[in-house]
């Protein structure tokens, strides 16, 4: 395995030249760091996505979810409102690196997306992945804020890939624990305290017959069909490539 992310760093960050920079990224990499990180940039569905902060890296299970979501939309069978005016409002929360509202917007002309994240020093990371992938300033608005503090408006779909692990189960690999943040990856107890407030804020938040979808663990599914059922919900959960429960759709 690691032949072939040796292999990757040398094509994609010092196109094909074996320098001493490669060497000492090689030993970087066998100590652990994420390819992602030492290349500098992940693909994700169309889209390049920089890593300059050191964001959540993008996971295919993640990419399989949102192409979901992207196809669904496209389809109009559902926001019929948002697509008829061609001004259909989609909001990142807890966006990061800003991979899942970049993707969308680029799938999506027709779509205003904003984007909502905690950590400043992602910023201007989202800032430049959204200038890489091609989408215009009228197009999109960025708030550093906590999940919807201080966001305007109402929204036609709502992402989120929020902070969810359960820190007590212990089965995240020791590269995520060491080089990952720890703020986008853990959700308190259950991995269910960020999800619980996202659900409760969420109504104030989105349009009549909107959608929030909701990245998760499979353990959590139920959690989230009575939280969603509480504050006027109903649910859907779908599995990843991998056949996992992965992401649930809430309807308003």
């Amino acid at each position: 395995m690691k032949s072939q992310e040796e292999q990757w760093l040398l094509k994609e960050k010092y196109n094909g030249e074996k320098s001493e920079a490669f060497f000492a990224d090689c030993k970087r990499l066998a100590l652990g760091e994420p390819l992602a990180y030492l290349i500098g940039f992940t693909p994700f569905l169309t889209c390049t996505i920089w890593l300059d902060s050191r964001p959540l890296i993008p996971r295919a299970e993640t990419e399989f979810w949102v192409e979901q979501a992207i196809e669904t939309l496209q389809s109009g069978t559902t926001l019929t409102l948002g697509l008829a005016e061609k001004s259909l409002r989609v909001l990142d929360l807890c966006a990061g690196s800003g991979c899942i509202g970049i993707a969308i917007a680029k799938a999506l002309p027709e779509a205003h997306v904003s984007f909502s994240e905690i950590d400043a020093a992602h910023i201007p990371t989202i800032e430049k992945n959204l200038k890489e992938n091609g989408i215009a300033p009228e197009r999109y608005d960025i708030f550093q804020t906590n999940l919807y503090q201080d966001i305007p408006g109402a929204f036609d779909v709502i992402v989120c890939n929020p902070p969810y692990i359960d820190y007590s189960l212990n089965r995240t690999d020791e590269s995520v624990v060491t080089h990952e943040p720890h703020l986008a990856l853990y959700g308190g107890a259950e991995g269910m305290e960020i999800i619980k407030q996202l659900i409760a804020k969420t109504p104030a938040h989105l349009k009549q017959s909107g959608q929030l979808w909701i990245e998760h663990e499979p353990e959590q599914v139920v959690k989230i069909a009575i939280t969603a059922e509480r504050n006027g919900f109903t649910s859907e959960t779908f599995q990843d490539q991998y056949e996992v429960d992965r992401v649930s759709v809430l309807h308003y």
